[in-house]
């Protein structure tokens, strides 16, 4: 069986590589996991940065690439010698950040943006990978004037090698980063969330030895509480090694060998204490090699369904929760701080959650570990979003390695307990088939946590509503975003309709609720108010309680307002969604309350 499972790694391994060069991605090297963890160099601060709409750093006269790009970066006198850009003389932008809310005129910009940095640099015996946390959306990479890789998709890390690339002194890194939107992208042209383009996650120098533990899992065996599994992925050369594999508070230290291709599956019993919503506890984990050690903070939980029920270490949870986009508060744009991941999430906690999710796409890292620690749990997402090319094989090549990047990178995560593959979707043929394969991949790789998705309505009559979907068979949490009171009738529509949902699965509303400005009052049949937006809450929270069988969780839409270029009603939108419980300057909505009343009395 272990020997199976050997094969079956390395295949995945192989076809997630041809498909991510089948999305557009070259260069890169298998993500390096935790890599907070490792000896990491920030590369963060003030980069030169340079607009360039027409590519012309990129492409000649003849829009061919060239091989003479701003990439190079050529040292000239503009006397004797010339070129038409410099780095050293253009502005310079705070990395990690986004160049839409840096200058007011490129606010709405779309195009590239080219970035460069210098940096000192002392080569040793160590293997060295660049590491950038995100850049939205087509990122292309140069050292010393050399690609070192490209990477598609705007919201999961990638790493390459640069170690024969760097040089003793002076070095200098270029990016070209382009936030297009494309209609074979994922997501598509067509979004409600804004486009920030830039490098806006952290970028690093990460040394490890010449054979470095790459890759790691270690978590409780699905279904059984007491069996801890995993596995260590080797990168190297003499892969075939002793690891170690301690959790000092458990007594735990098991020493195991990698096979040829530097990996080893493993697993043993012990029984820990449970990571939970009320007692969020993490284990010291240590994996080691003669070569390499890595540290972690690892919690052990289980997550399972049974009927129209979710349970967490086996018991029945209820998902309090809401919806968070990856938006600063007050001061808007992408956000690149922990104490702005750490300001929504406190309201979180303060709205009585134990439940966030994080959409439409991955949130940072740090957002994700925080969260964890904070004792809520996560549904991830990736960006397949409302009506994509269902039939692109490219695009769903971007999607598959969307998901795959961002299982990789947290599924060391106790508080992740969904994977979504969706959001929105139209219903056919292609589309199952899309969904499906990726569901089916989601669970290839990390079986131990549950997969869904958002979809729509399917009501039986105006007055019976319910969910239809094919894809219900593929996943374990059925997840309905439903908007009654709002885009469907006013509030009193609520009060006269009932749910019947025919899948003995856990039912989430996924989304709910509707948009208000703060400090706008009036009547509460009157659109966009506080009272409005109130009174929604009020009845939908009392049609859960009376007329929803089976809801085993929500998290309505959303936490803070957040700006987004389909809102264009003046004086009311101005560019932002408004449905947030919190405006974007942080002002609780009237709503806020009454959603965190429930909450708190809410089991």
């Amino acid at each position: 069986m272990k020997k199976q499972h050997r094969i079956f790694v390395t295949l995945l391994a192989t076809l997630t590589t041809v498909v991510a060069l089948h999305a557009g991605n070259e260069g890169l090297e298998p993500l390096i996991q935790n890599v907070y963890g490792r000896d990491i160099r920030l590369l963060n601060g003030s980069w030169h940065y340079l607009l360039d709409q027409l590519e012309v750093g990129y492409y000649d006269y003849r829009r061919q690439p060239t091989d003479n790009g701003f990439f190079k970066d050529h040292q000239v006198d503009n006397v004797t010698s010339y070129k038409e850009y410099d780095f050293d003389s253009a502005p310079v932008m705070s990395i990690p950040g986004d160049w839409n809310t840096w200058e007011d005129r490129y606010l709405y910009y779309e195009g590239t943006m080219w970035f460069k940095r210098d940096f000192s640099y002392e080569p040793g015996d160590k293997r060295v990978y660049l590491y950038i946390g995100a850049a939205n959306y087509d990122t292309k990479v140069y050292v010393n004037g050399e690609k070192v890789g490209e990477h598609v998709g705007g919201y999961t890390p990638f790493n390459m090698e640069v170690t024969d690339v760097l040089k003793a002194g002076r070095n200098f890194v270029v990016v070209k980063v382009d936030n297009k939107r494309l209609l074979e992208g994922v997501p598509t042209v067509n979004c409600d969330w804004f486009n920030y383009g830039g490098i806006t996650r952290d970028v690093m120098l990460v040394e490890v030895p010449r054979t470095y533990i790459r890759d790691y899992k270690l978590q409780l065996k699905k279904d059984s509480p007491q069996l801890l599994a995993g596995y260590v992925q080797l990168d190297g050369p003499g892969a075939s090694q002793a690891v170690t594999v301690e959790i000092p508070e458990l007594g735990v230290r098991k020493r195991f060998t990698t096979d040829s291709q530097g990996y080893v599956e493993f697993a043993f019993k012990a029984r820990p204490r449970l990571w939970s919503v009320e007692d969020p506890y993490l284990y010291e984990v240590r994996i080691s090699t003669a070569e390499d050690q890595v540290e972690d903070r690892i919690g052990f939980r289980t997550i399972q369904t049974r009927g129209r029920e979710i349970l967490l270490n086996g018991k029945p949870v209820f998902l309090k929760g809401i919806s968070i986009h990856e938006e600063a508060p007050f001061r808007a744009g992408r956000i690149c701080s922990e104490e702005e991941n750490l300001t929504l999430l406190n309201w979180a906690k303060e709205l009585g959650c134990n439940y966030v999710r994080l959409a439409h796409y991955p949130h940072n890292e740090k957002m994700v570990r925080m969260a964890e620690r904070m004792g809520l749990l996560v549904w991830s997402e990736i960006p397949v979003y409302w009506t994509i090319q269902w039939e692109n094989a490219d695009t769903y090549a971007n999607a598959h390695n969307q998901l795959m990047e961002m299982i990789g990178r947290d599924q060391n995560r106790a508080a992740v307990i969904i994977w979504s593959i969706a959001n929105e979707t139209p219903h056919g043929a292609a589309r199952d088939k899309f969904l499906s394969s990726l569901a089916t991949s989601a669970r290839e790789k990390d079986d131990a946590r549950l997969i869904s998705m958002a979809m729509e309505r399917n009501d039986k009559s105006p007055s019976v509503i319910s969910i239809k979907d094919s894809m219900s068979e593929w996943v374990d949490i059925v997840s309905c975003n439903q908007y009654l009171g709002w885009y469907d009738g006013k509030n009193e529509k609520i009060d006269r309709v009932r749910w019947e949902v025919d899948y003995d699965k856990p039912l989430v509303f996924s989304e709910m609720g509707g948009g208000a400005v703060a400090g706008y009052h009036g009547d509460s049949t009157t659109f966009w108010t506080e009272e409005y937006q109130a009174e929604l809450y009020r009845k939908t929270l009392k049609m859960i309680d009376e007329r929803v069988p089976g809801i085993a969780g929500l998290s309505p839409w959303i936490l803070m307002d957040f700006r987004s270029p389909r809102r264009l009603l003046p004086h009311v939108q101005d560019g932002y969604n408004r449905k947030g419980l919190i405006s974007n300057r942080g002002q609780k909505k009237q709503a806020f309350y009454i959603l965190r009343d429930w909450y708190m009395n809410h089991e």
